[in-house]
């Protein structure tokens, strides 16, 4: 037999001490009870017992004990827990250990030596050693007679499951039965002729453990296959309550100390949840897949007590137990309100199993409360051989795992799309802090530790007790025939009604500009307006007026001429006649000073019927634009308007961490402000409540924004370790992570509005927006106009890079850019293009190109290493904004289902694919096709092609002329309206 290992010698000698050892002090009750209640002792019976687990209806127990008359080493026993009763089902000899229950009660799961041809004579051998009068601790020999076996609740039917040489044991049932993951030693025995090694060979000699693995198998014995190879003893493992990950414990290769991992069922995914520099092991998920229960000797060699781990590992444990002695092997019921663990806090010292009552809200509140986890000693292996080059650290393969790791957890369900505000982005921002303090970057001074907070609206509730509108004595219903505008302000209005006609004010001389408020005096007075734009004008023209036709931006005009409350119709030639506008709620956070209502027609005609005129004639008189007519005249009619809504605020946290400059002696001395800043946003659209573009069949499920923007945060947070790497840097590197950015960009303006440092020392923005998709080597730099050292430097760095590189000047981006470039900062922004699944539930981590995101990362952080350490700052280049304007989403009325293809640069629209069942694939267009013609306006950049869908008629057809394959087709589109 082999000589105790080294991880005997220390780690379970630990425990022995523990187990055998009496009571130092008495339990500790206040801190105990704060997580266990009810606490009693379970079983009572032999020399001492352990390790027990719920069977799948709570009622039943597997445990194992020594109680069985003529044999010293544990047995399996299952407990009936309404009746007490209990009964062996293992044969009686030999040794066994770690039982398990099937989740249909059929079957039972346990390692044994049964079969071992010595098994009876290392009995009588036990006993003749105990009557001697000696007492041997408890050590464990990972037998190489231990195998796996299954059998009936009654011991009946037993199956041997496993028969490679080598111990087997510490087996699982998935949930569904169908799988069982266990620890195998059998690398120490190779079966297929190959001898150990000399080192190995000692090894298995001194400390068999160190060949200990995880594998994983079907429930029948078949199809056994290795998970992990680490060095070191990898054991303990249970599957998660969902069946998608496991969660063992993993000594290192001395045996020294051991923490808890987690990987997925395949063996990917690993993750570290401990870093206690002690012995935390017998680890076991609660139910509901948020924390772990494991036991740790870090207060004391002996002392083992349980402790609780978030599934992610972010922050410290917390501990359970407070009882000098040994707390371990713990599990919960499957309805997570019970835990059962051994103990040695009985009355005579022995072991046993213990029962209590678990409070499943307070280990939430304890967890949520608790600091971020410290460095690890790992973490802090990875950043040194980063710092030195290893191959380890920066080999491309290594790097693409990396991201795909950090990935996963980003956009995994558990995480629920990450909205903002959201627990799921609490955990990802926890997740981000946790990344930066291990690789030793500093917090940004002015903020909260990592965390740069604030707050944001998100929500409009209207209070229906503070919200009326009544005209000429006539009172109309709230939500059927008016709603209050999202930035409307509180407050009650009494006045005279003037129609206001489109609300439009366009500057330019008469034919060009427009001034629907022309001949009124709004003082005081409550202005109708229409939605949209006249309908009957030319397409050229209907573009020009969309671009001022946003409702806070008619609400301003109104306020500014006078008007103290403003009322907006949807008039009975305009698309969704007579609808609502939706109370889609204002990101701003801000009212804009006027009271604001959406009317229905009902309202309106009430409005106009005291005039003598017809809304449906004056408005077809508007739509055809006459330069005499524009609109705007008294309605002679009172009406009286009461708002009240009340604006949700919730907190969010940006994530931002400081890499210091560090200069080397022999430098220039940089100026001590001056940084370069690195972001991305880590926000998505959670189920998909805001901006979505699911198909029916799609809607309310997670979208877990894999490529929006999971992949951008994990690029920022390897840029964040490749430059923690740089020998010297003369200037700092600031790392932001955003939330917000899916409402309209909160968190990034949010900064910029009270940045943590002046924002004049910010020398540029560098912005990772959608950059897994990597195709055809095509990658998007945009922002490139914003600095007339752009060109130059990303030519510089792209050739050893490789990439075929579209260069956009425009830095007015519908990403975070856009918060810093008008403030003077130049910018630029990677982005490797849209696709079919953009804010859809598909956008998920297996869709992402690792390799070629691996290859973006690099050549940032050269770009980045550049603007840490050359003298000069870039210049700041005004560019003219191409999209201009005041309209919004609400003055986009057309939808068409096309998904442009941003990364290819051609006379044109590409387009990288079209929205099932949407009208552009139901006329035949597809991926690929080129836009060149639409509604007979030449379509030469994306310009040109949303000016010409601001033209469209809804409903009615247009001709849509595409490239494809290098031949010319007409196809007709009909355009839908927006809801």
């Amino acid at each position: 037999m082999p000589k105790r290992s080294l991880l005997t010698r220390f780690a379970v000698a630990a425990a022995t001490i523990a187990l055998s050892a009496p009571l130092q002090a008495q339990p500790d009750a206040e801190g105990e009870a704060r997580f266990l209640t009810h606490v009693r002792q379970l079983t009572y019976d032999g020399r001492r017992a352990g390790e027990g687990y719920f069977g799948a209806d709570g009622q039943t127990m597997v445990f194992q004990s020594e109680r069985e008359p003529g044999n010293p080493f544990f047995q399996i026993y299952r407990l009936d827990l309404a009746t007490g009763d209990s009964w062996r089902v293992s044969p009686g000899i030999g040794k066994t250990t770690c039982a398990y229950l099937r989740p249909d009660g059929e079957r039972v799961l346990f390692a044994s030596t049964h079969l071992d041809p010595e098994a009876r004579a290392k009995q009588e051998a036990e006993y003749e050693f105990r009557a001697a009068g000696r007492e041997r601790r408890y050590s464990w020999d990972y037998d190489p007679h231990m195998d796996i076996f299954a059998a009936a609740p009654d011991g009946a039917g037993l199956k041997r499951l496993t028969t490679a040489e080598g111990y087997d044991a510490e087996g699982a049932y998935s949930p569904d039965g169908r799988k069982i993951v266990f620890t195998s030693l059998r690398a120490g025995y190779p079966a297929d002729g190959k001898e150990l090694s000399e080192e190995h060979r000692r090894r298995l000699e001194m400390d068999p453990a160190y060949f200990g693995d995880i594998y994983i198998m079907n429930a029948d014995g078949s199809d056994q296959r290795q998970l992990t190879r680490a060095p070191g003893y990898d054991g303990g493992p249970f599957f998660s309550a969902d069946g998608e990950r496991i969660i063992w414990r993993r000594f290192d290769a001395k045996g020294a100390n051991a923490d808890v991992y987690t990987m997925r069922i395949d063996g990917t995914g690993e993750r570290r949840l401990t870093d206690f520099g002690a012995l935390s092991w017998a680890p076991f998920m609660h139910p509901s897949g948020e924390y772990a229960v494991f036991s740790s000797n870090k207060h004391g060699f002996a002392n083992f007590e349980l402790f609780l781990v978030d599934a992610e590992g972010l922050r410290a444990p917390v501990r359970v137990t407070f009882t000098d002695g040994f707390d371990g092997l713990a599990s919960f019921s499957p309805d997570g309100q019970r835990l059962t663990w051994t103990s040695n806090r009985t009355e005579g010292g022995d072991s046993q199993l213990f029962l209590a009552d678990w409070a499943h809200e307070e280990a939430l509140a304890a967890l949520a409360a608790a600091p971020l986890r410290e460095p690890s000693a790992e973490a802090a292996e990875l950043t040194a051989a980063a710092k030195t080059g290893s191959a380890s650290a920066t080999e491309p393969e290594h790097i693409a795992a990396q991201l795909r790791e950090t990935v996963e957890f980003l956009a995994s369900d558990e995480l629920a799309g990450r909205m903002t505000g959201s627990p799921g982005a609490k955990r990802a921002a926890d997740y981000i802090a946790q990344r930066f303090q291990a690789l030793g970057l500093a917090p940004l001074a002015g903020g909260d530790g990592f965390f740069h907070p604030f707050l944001f609206t998100s929500g409009i509730r209207t209070i229906a007790e503070k919200t009326s509108l009544t005209v000429a004595g006539r009172e109309f219903q709230a939500e059927a025939n008016f709603r209050p505008l999202s930035f409307s302000a509180n407050g009650e209005v009494e006045g005279e009604v003037v129609f206001a006609g489109y609300g439009l004010a366009v500057p330019g001389p008469l034919g060009e500009g427009y001034d629907a408020f022309a001949g009124v005096d709004l003082t005081d007075k409550i202005a109708l307006v229409l939605r949209y734009v006249p309908e009957g004008v030319a397409a050229e023209r209907r573009q020009a007026l969309n671009r001022y036709a946003g409702l806070r931006y008619k609400a301003m005009l109104a306020r500014e001429r006078g008007a103290r409350a403003i009322l907006v119709a949807t008039g009975p030639t305009s698309p969704n006649a007579g609808a609502l506008a939706p109370m889609r709620f204002d990101n701003s956070g801000a009212d804009s000073g006027i009271v604001a209502l959406s009317v229905d027609l009902a309202v309106a005609e009430s409005l106009f019927a005291a005039s003598g005129r017809s809304l449906e004639t004056v408005q077809a008189a508007l739509d055809q634009e006459s330069p005499h007519f524009q609109g705007a005249f008294p309605l002679d009619v009172a009406a009286s308007v009461r708002v009240g809504i009340e604006r949700i605020e919730k907190p969010d946290r940006n994530v931002v961490a400081l890499l210091p400059p560090t200069p080397a002696e022999s430098a220039q001395a940089p100026a001590p402000a001056e940084h370069v800043l690195v972001g991305a946003h880590y926000d998505h659209i959670g189920h998909g409540a805001t901006g979505s573009l699911a198909d029916k069949d799609e809607q309310g499920q997670i979208h877990n924004g894999a490529d929006d923007n999971a992949s951008g945060t994990a690029v920022v947070l390897r840029l964040a370790e490749e430059l923690a790497a740089l020998a010297t840097r003369r200037r700092g590197v600031v790392f932001a992570l955003w939330s917000g950015e899916e409402l309209g960009l909160v968190g990034s303006s949010r900064f910029v509005a009270d940045p943590p440092l002046p924002l004049e020392d910010i020398v540029a923005y560098l912005n990772f927006d959608m950059v897994g998709r990597l195709r055809d080597n095509r990658l998007i730099v945009q922002g490139a106009g914003s600095s007339g050292l752009w060109r130059r430097l990303i030519e510089r760095r792209n050739v050893p890079a490789g990439f075929n590189l579209a260069l956009q000047d425009d830095p007015y981006l519908p990403t975070d850019s856009t918060a810093f470039y008008p403030k003077e900062i130049p910018v630029l922004s990677f982005f490797t293009g849209s696709h079919t699944d953009y804010n859809r539930p598909s956008d998920d981590a297996d869709t992402l190109n690792y390799p070629g995101m691996a290859r973006i990362a690099a050549f940032a952080a050269a770009l980045t290493t550049d603007l840490a350490n050359r003298e000069e700052r870039p210049d700041y280049v005004r560019v003219q904004n191409a999209g201009g304007g005041q309209g919004g989403r609400d003055t986009l009325r057309a939808y068409v289902g096309t998904i442009p293809d941003y990364a290819t640069e051609i006379a044109g629209v590409k387009l990288s694919g079209v929205r099932g069942g949407g009208p552009a694939d139901q006329a035949g267009l597809r991926g690929g096709d080129v836009i060149v013609e639409f509604g007979g306006q030449a379509i030469a950049n994306i310009y040109d092609y949303t000016y010409a869908l601001d033209a469209v008629r809804i409903g009615e057809e247009v001709e849509v002329v595409v490239m494809r394959d290098g031949e010319r087709m007409g196809f007709r589109v009909v355009p839908r309206g927006r809801e």
